[in-house]
Order: structure tokens, then sequence, then C-alpha cells
């Protein structure tokens, strides 16, 4: 990996040298299946007499041609980089390569569906990886237009960032048909020229994609071509309209917001496999996870996530493609301005209205737990090279920043923010730009001087934490009331937070809001003097609303009521900011993981938002399973899947809820008393009314058999049997590596540390059923192991597949002193080892440890 790394000076140089114009790039898909044939001509300016490189990962350079002089390929081509030597003013270069397809959901990824044999490709590129597909000068702020020329099998679709053309017939030729090769008609599909813009957001998708066609009109009156697309052997649980839909949702309220129009010409959204993240932005051809196409029941908050990352790639057509960060230090700017407008925009222009409950529960919840870490960094972080890029995908750059944003826009006002939007749109179209050109225009617009503002909240790291503290009368009234800040020690940023303060007593039952004071915090303490004279109520909740990003503390009072009566608390975001401090409590070893876990047994039965239910329950099994006394483990776990049983049997029939209850349920079956329901519902002897065994959940009660040593590989070849498809393939992996043996844990590893052929999604899977043990001694023996492998893996393994297989395959799970002090180790062996990899092993190193308070305070309490 360490050739194919690129430094922020590096780029920053090259910029200075050159200046691009436009790409022509000519794809050949019908040379075979492994490699693909690639011509790119690039024009550019230069600085006449210098010498620069233009990025390439290929297997082979033919022939490189600048300024019609023949380079030698051998002598100029060599980790990653094309040498240029004697630029002149203006420059034309040609390079003929032969590039590979990845397997690792890098560049041009190709996949073979086992349901039908075909193939398809997909593009991504963000960060480096255009330079796996084509010669590029790999870095956001050298834009240019691109146009792409492809030859394919002519019974494709071929996507790409342009309207597709109507391809021309090419002759016939020996292609890919599956792992099979026939003779097939080829046709070649030349697109017109891109607009002005960066290389990591050009798209090439390409196969026999099924696809729904419709389209929209935006506000300046254009007629918007939208496509969907989706494997064929998918086809049939690709449900467009509800995507279209959403989409239109979107586009009025962005166009509306920003007062700006679509800036491209026409707008896909492709749902391809074995994909790494959610989705990817490219310019009006983005891609999708196709976990998205929903084969089986999936919960509603899935349901509301998929609408979410919908209107966050739609908001990325404005904020990262028509302007985009000139380098990667931006890039949260980018996924917070996108994950906070896709968050606005579900909550008002969608039936998800209740879209801030699922943010506050799921995204703040992230970025709270990653800003504890020791790799924490300021939002606007310090991005040296490509690989500090990699692993900046982080809960601060999408979830704390889009909080910070949502804390701005209540500082300078909605109307301000999205005039201001609108001006750094006018002023920046096309170009790269970094945050003070985002700041000029909300100050200009708000009246606030944001240079404070910015160097608090985005230039420090750390979150804070605010308490009340109060003193009270003989009636039980407020006599004073104060909100205090803290930081910790090594980052101590004390920050201006605008915040409310709700007061919640119980009504017919419920837990309702009676009164709300909102006020702007600053300094280590803040006087309330709305507050002093009130009664105290039976809970007091700081930051109601969710305004600010700060763990909040319950005062005594408050913690007993949320014990007793959470599940009452008649607002689904009130509850959300309960639980989540609640957790954060317990995560800080404040709060013992065992009354955690029975309060969340107590009252999880009542929860209603179905993110907050997900992220809860999850919760819940890591408390179990991590936080609790070893000593008491075994039986926390017993009792909680006892109560997650109960509360399946006793939830409302065909309910999200009991959905979750039961997958919850499923993943703790250790018991033979809980293996034998999870048998009844898979073989139907006794269902529960309402909940159908779909293909999806027919896996996961299947690989909860295989884990607790009632299915063998035999089985669960059987199963894959009747369901060869990509998912089934996922699900077989999966179960297989759960097998509870010795030996099965060896074939696990074996197949994904010693063979290097398998693709991202499969090495995923594999992590996820290895690491699940109910004998965690089954993980011991992987200790060492697991270390000897890092650095072999970091030097030979893709990015993308070296973090798959150190994520998945650390056994967190043995939460002991034993896996702490080898992985400190490790970090004292090796403190040279690269600081990507080195900041994976440290947040590895801290949730141990964390787990290891956790349990002390758990068994001293």
């Amino acid at each position: 990996m360490s050739g194919e790394n690129l430094t922020r000076v590096e780029a920053r140089d090259r910029a200075t040298i050159v200046t691009t114009e436009s790409y022509e790039v000519e794809l050949d898909l019908t040379t075979g299946a492994e490699t693909f044939a690639a011509v790119t001509t690039v024009r550019f300016g230069g600085r006449a007499g210098a010498s620069t490189f233009i990025d390439l990962i290929a297997d082979s350079v033919e022939s490189v041609e600048l300024n019609g002089r023949a380079l030698d390929p051998v002598s100029v081509f060599a980790d990653s980089r094309v040498q240029l030597p004697e630029l002149a003013e203006q420059n034309v270069l040609r390079i003929a390569s032969t590039q590979r397809y990845m397997n690792t959901g890098e560049g041009l990824h190709r996949f073979v569906d086992p349901a039908d044999g075909e193939v398809y490709l997909y593009s991504q590129f963000e960060v480096p990886d255009s330079r796996r597909m084509f010669a590029v000068f790999e870095q956001p702020n050298l834009k240019a237009t691109f146009r792409f020329t492809i030859t394919a099998p002519a019974r494709w679709q071929v996507v790409s960032n342009q309207p597709t053309p109507e391809p021309v017939a090419a002759g016939e030729k020996a292609g890919a048909q599956g792992d099979d090769w026939a003779e097939q008609a080829i046709a070649t599909w030349s697109f017109e020229p891109t607009p002005v813009m960066s290389s990591y957001i050009t798209a090439l998708i390409a196969g026999p994609y099924r696809v729904v066609r419709s389209e929209l009109t935006s506000r300046d009156g254009r007629t918007i071509p939208l496509g969907v697309f989706c494997r064929e052997s998918l086809g049939e649980h690709l449900d467009a309209d509800y995507i279209f839909e959403k989409t239109r949702e979107g586009f009025a309220f962005f166009e509306e917001q920003f007062d700006y129009p679509y800036p491209f010409d026409k707008y896909d959204q492709l749902f391809v496999p074995e994909y790494n993240m959610g989705a990817m932005e490219n310019v009006g051809a983005v891609t999708f996870t196709e976990a998205y196409v929903f084969r089986s029941q999936v919960t509603d908050a899935m349901r509301e996530r998929r609408v979410v990352t919908i209107l966050h790639e739609l908001a990325h057509m404005w904020f990262g493609d028509l302007v985009t960060m000139r380098w990667w230090n931006d890039l949260w700017l980018n996924e917070s301005f996108a994950e906070y407008m896709s968050t606005l925009g579900v909550a008002e222009a969608t039936e998800w209205s209740d879209c801030w409950t699922t943010f506050a529960a799921s995204e703040k919840s992230w970025a709270y737990r990653q800003d504890q870490l020791p790799s924490t960094h300021p939002i606007v972080a310090e991005i040296r090279d490509l690989e500090d890029v990699l692993v900046n995908f982080d809960g601060i750059t999408y979830a704390k920043g889009a909080s910070v944003l949502k804390q701005l826009v209540a500082w300078v006002g909605r109307e301000p923010f999205m005039r201001g939007v609108h001006d750094y749109f006018v002023k920046h179209h096309h170009g790269n730009t970094e945050l003070v050109d985002l700041l000029t225009e909300l100050e200009a617009q708000s009246g606030r001087d944001l240079a404070e503002w910015s160097k608090l909240w985005l230039e420090t790291a750390g979150v804070n934490t605010l308490r009340p503290v109060f003193e009270l009368d003989d009636a039980g009234r407020y006599a004073s009331f104060a909100i205090e800040q803290s930081a910790v020690a090594e980052y101590p940023t004390i920050r201006p937070h605008r915040i409310a303060v709700g007061l919640y007593s119980l009504v017919d039952g419920s837990l309702r809001r009676v009164h709300r004071v909102e006020l702007d915090v600053d300094g280590a303490r803040t006087e309330v003097p709305e507050l002093f004279g009130a009664e105290q109520p039976e809970l007091l909740l700081l930051n109601d609303d969710d305004l600010t990003y700060a763990k909040i503390r319950l005062d005594e009072r408050s913690l007993d009521t949320a014990a007793a009566r959470l599940g009452a608390i008649d607002d689904s975001l009130a509850r959300a900011l309960v639980w989540g401090t609640l957790w954060d409590a317990t995560r800080d070893a404040e709060f013992p993981a065992s009354r955690f876990v029975d309060i969340v047994l107590a009252h999880i039965g009542r929860e209603t938002a179905s993110t907050t239910l997900r992220t809860v329950l999850g919760q819940l099994l890591l408390a179990a399973a991590s936080y609790v006394d070893p000593a008491q483990r075994e039986t926390s776990l017993a009792r909680v899947a006892d109560g997650l049983q109960g509360l399946a049997e006793t939830a409302e029939p065909g309910s999200d809820a009991q959905f979750q209850f039961v997958k919850a349920f499923a993943q703790l079956a250790a018991s033979d008393a809980h293996l034998d329901r999870v048998q009844s519902l898979l073989d139907g002897s006794a269902p529960l009314e309402g909940l159908e065994i779909d293909t999806d959940l027919s896996w996961e009660l299947l690989t909860a058999l295989a884990a607790g040593g009632r299915a063998d590989a035999d089985r669960i070849e059987r199963q894959l049997e009747t369901d060869r498809t990509a998912n089934g393939n996922l699900s077989a992996a999966h179960a297989r590596a759960a097998l509870p043996t010795a030996a099965d844990k060896e074939r696990a590893w074996a197949s994904v540390f010693d063979e290097s052929d398998k693709p991202n999604a499969i090495v995923r899977a594999t992590g996820a059923g290895f690491t699940r043990a109910h004998d965690r001694a089954l993980l011991e023996p992987f200790i060492d192991r697991f270390f000897a492998a890092l650095l072999p893996v970091w030097e030979s393994r893709s990015y993308a597949i070296a973090e798959e297989l150190i994520d998945g395959f650390y056994p967190a799970p043995l939460a002991n002193v034993e896996l702490a002090e080898a992985t400190r180790a490790w970090l004292a062996a090796h403190v040279d080892a690269p600081a990507a990899l080195r900041r994976m092993i440290v947040e590895h190193l801290a949730g141990v440890e964390r787990a290891l308070r956790a349990q002390r305070a758990d068994r001293e309490a």
C-alpha cells in the first residue's frame, strides 16, 4: 500500500505545475475476465520545462506518449505513478494500459451473479481509485472534463455521469458470460464530455442491469431523466416507484432550500453488489449497496435509513459535486453537510417525520463513541496523505460534523444559513473551496463572526459533558439552577452551546414535557434563572430537542424516573436522549452495566422508534457480553436471551418490534431451551403469529443453530442449494464461520488469511461469523496469529480488504486483560508501523480497555 500513497505536499506541489483541462478515456471491457484495456488521453497545462507525474495502478503499461514523444513505459511507470518529464505549456498525454478488475469494492469491481452467471461491473473511486481504471491526476482540486468511450457487450446497460448515448455496433467477439465465454454482439458507447468535475466522482456501471426509468421537472423547467437499476436476478424486489417518489421529494426540498436548481443533466441510482459502504455520490450516477433492494423483510430502521441515504447522496450533487473541497481535510464538510441536509429533508419532506430521533439514536451515538477514542481528531482533521483519508470516514467526519452543523444552524438561524449556502453555490460552482469560503458567506448573511465558533467547534477534538446542578427549597422548587460544563483533560475545550432544558411530569400515565427553556450555555457554569422557583419535575432533560453536541447527565431523581418509567416518555426524541445518556454513563463506567441491562429489559418493549430500538438492542447485547462483570456474564447473557424471547412472544404480531426481538434473541441463543425455540421457529413447528420466516430470516436462524452446535456444514450447504444467490453465499459464509469447533474457526481463518481470492463481501461475512463464539476460548489461540498477520496483510492486500480483515477478525469478544496486553505489546513493538494501521489497532485497544473499566465498575456495584 505504501507504493500507492500520495501526500498533501505532493498534491499541493503538483497543482502548482499542472492545470487539467480534459480526459478522453477509452475502455474495452471485452478483453477477458480478469483485465480490461484502457487508453487515456489527457490535455493539461503545465509549467514549461518542469516534471511531474500522473497516477495509475495498472497490470501493465503498453505505451506512454507525451506531446508526440514516446516515453519508455518500463522506465517511467512504477509505484502507481507515470513520470512526466519536460512539460510544455500545453500538453497532450496518451497512455495505453491494461487494467485489472477488482473484487474488493475498489476501482472497477467485477461480480459474477451466482443466480444466473451474469457479469456486473461498477466503479468505486473515493478516495484514490479512479487510477485503477484510467490514468489520472488523482486529487480533488485538479478538476477537468471527462469523456468516456466504452466497448462492451451490446446487450448490456452502460451508465456513466452523462446521459447514455445510443450504442454503435462493433461486431462480434468472444466475451464473458458468467465464467463462460461465447460469441456475442459488441457495441461502443461514446458519452458526451462531463461538466468540469473531480476524478473521484466519475463513474462507470455496466452489465445486464434491470432498469426502470422516469423523469421530473427541475425548478428551472428542465426535464431531468431518472433511472433506477439493479441486477436482473433482484429485479422482482426493486420498488422503483417508491425510490422515484423519495427522489422527487428530495429534489423539490433541496432546490427550494438552496434556491439553486439541480446542476447536472440526469440522475441515475444504481444498486450494486458487494458494496463497501452505503452509497457514493458519483455525479448523476449514484451507486448504492444492494442491501437496499429488499428481498426479505427488513426493519423499519433499514427502510428509513435507505431514504436518508437517498437524500444524502442527492444533497452531494450540490455540496461535494458542484462545489468540491480543495483537499481531503475538508472531507468532513462534504459528508456532514449531506448528513445534516438529508436528515432535515427526510424529516420535513417525507413520511419519516421523526428522523431527528433516528439521528440522535444512531448518528450521534456513533459520533460520541468515535470522539472518545484515542484516535479522535478535530472535525477539520489533519490529512497528511491518502492513508489518512481512508481511515477518516468515521463518526466525526459524518455524524459529529452534522451535529455541529445543526448547532451552527441554531446559532446563525436557518434562513441566514440557507441564504449563505445559496451564495456559496453561486460564487464557487464547478470550483474547489475550503471551509473559510463557506463561513464567509454564512457570516455575511447572519451578521455573526464565526471565527471563534469555528476554532472552538471545528478545530478542537473531544466532547463536552453537561450536568444540572441545583438546590431545592422546602417546597421542592428550584432555589438555584445551573448547568455545569466539563471536558476531559486531554481535550479541555469548553464550548458555547445553544440548548433547551425540558421538564417532564407524569400526565395520564405518560411522561410529558410541561415546561421548556432555551438558552445559550457558555463557560464552565451557566446560571439558569428562568428555572428558579419552578417545581422539580419527575424528569429533567438537558439538551432537550437535541440541539447541541454534548453528553448529558441526569440528576438522581431523573435517573430513578428513567429507571422506573423510561418507556412512558411520550416523545420519541426525548426517549432517545435518555437511552443515550444511560448508555454513555454505562460506557464511561459511571453506571453499572447490569443495571443498564435491567432498564433495557424493563422498557424496551414500549419503544416504538425502530432505529432507537435497533441501537439499544445492540447496546444491550454488548453490555451483557462485554461490560457486565465476567463472573456474571453467562448468567446475564442467559437472562437477556430469556427476556428477548419473552418480548418476541408478546410483541404485536407482525410488528417491527417482534421482528427485531426475534433477530436479537437468535444472536444470543446458546442454551438447549433457546436453541430448541430457534429450531421450532425455523421448521415451523411452533410459529410466532405474524412472523414470516422468509429467506433471510431463515439464514439468521440457521446461523444461530450453527453457532450453538445444532447445525453442521452439510446442513448449511443444503440450505445454500435452495438459495444460490449472492445473499445466500454471504449467509452461508457467515454460518460456516460461526460453527463452534476449533477446526471450524481454523477453516474460517484460513479461507481469508491464507487465501487472497475472496471478494470483500465474503471476507466481511466470514469475519462476522468467526467472532461469533458462545465459547470465547475458541478465539484465544488466534490472538497471537492476529498480530503476526497484521503487517503482511497491510503490505499485501488492498486497503478495503485489509480493513475488513483487521476489523472483522480482531477477537474483541474476549474483552479480557490478555487481549489488552497483547494489543499493547504489538503497538509498543511497532511504533514505526503505518499510521493508518496503528490507528485501527489503537481503536481496538480502546474498546477492550473501556470494557475492562465497565466490568470493574459492574463488579464493584
